[in-house]
């Protein structure tokens, strides 16, 4: 079985100046200036680069929002296993409306890289 596939649906803007998960691979679910999905379109996409549907899919996006649009556009496409990061990559907002500082893939700690 292959590995899972790490797709970070965010604007490209976001992956390359906020920060990304190493090895991650960028298959936007919206971009500037439309932001406007296009569900056949990314879940094309994301099979060329998975190489097959059946091949397990972990999304990350912001907050983990994104991620569920996008999860259930690739579930629709007949992707077998869909899977995401709860938190996203920054997290939920604090009271301060500011985020990485509650939850989320960089304030855990874990593996991230920046441009």
């Amino acid at each position: 079985m292959e590995p899972p596939l790490f797709v970070d649906v965010r604007m490209e803007i976001e992956s390359l100046y906020v920060g990304r998960p190493p090895g991650v691979v960028h298959v936007a679910w919206y971009e500037y200036p439309d932001l406007t999905a296009d569900p056949q379109a990314f879940a094309t996409a994301v099979e060329r680069e998975a190489g097959d549907k059946a091949r397990p899919l972990l999304l990350i996006c912001r907050s983990g929002k994104r991620t569920l649009d996008a999860g259930a556009a690739l579930e629709a496409a007949g992707f077998a296993e869909v899977l995401h990061v709860l938190h996203g990559f920054e997290g939920d907002l604090n009271d301060d409306f500011k985020r990485s500082s509650l939850n989320g893939w960089r304030h855990d700690g874990l593996p991230w890289e920046q441009m």
